[in-house]
């Protein structure tokens, strides 16, 4: 798979860690449990070794779409195949307030 350039990536997150979701729903660069955390996937830097998590459609033709829904941070990508199977996900990594000590 070819390098995806950074303005096609979608940015998800929940202030303690950050996921890159590329157009077609691939998820190239994610660093868990934390920002300073070592990255769990890194295909943006490295393609053949750096890692991803993908899910597609088997189907030959795609075309995708990625926005954010308007006035929030939820992430939406989707895949029209022409086959007319519809893969469509949100991306929304949900914040929780640490438990007062």
């Amino acid at each position: 798979m070819a390098y995806q350039a950074i303005e096609d990536h979608g940015v998800i997150g929940d202030m303690h860690t950050v996921a890159l979701v590329d157009t077609s729903g691939t998820i190239d660069w994610c660093c868990l449990p934390r920002f300073d955390s070592g990255s769990v996937f890194g295909a943006i830097l490295d393609d053949r070794k750096g890692g991803r998590f993908e899910i597609h459609s088997l189907a030959e033709r795609n075309t995708t779409k990625q926005f954010y829904w308007p006035g929030t941070n939820i992430l939406i990508t989707g895949a029209d195949s022409w086959r007319a199977a519809i893969i469509r996900g949100a991306g929304v990594k949900p914040y929780t307030v640490p438990p007062s000590p």
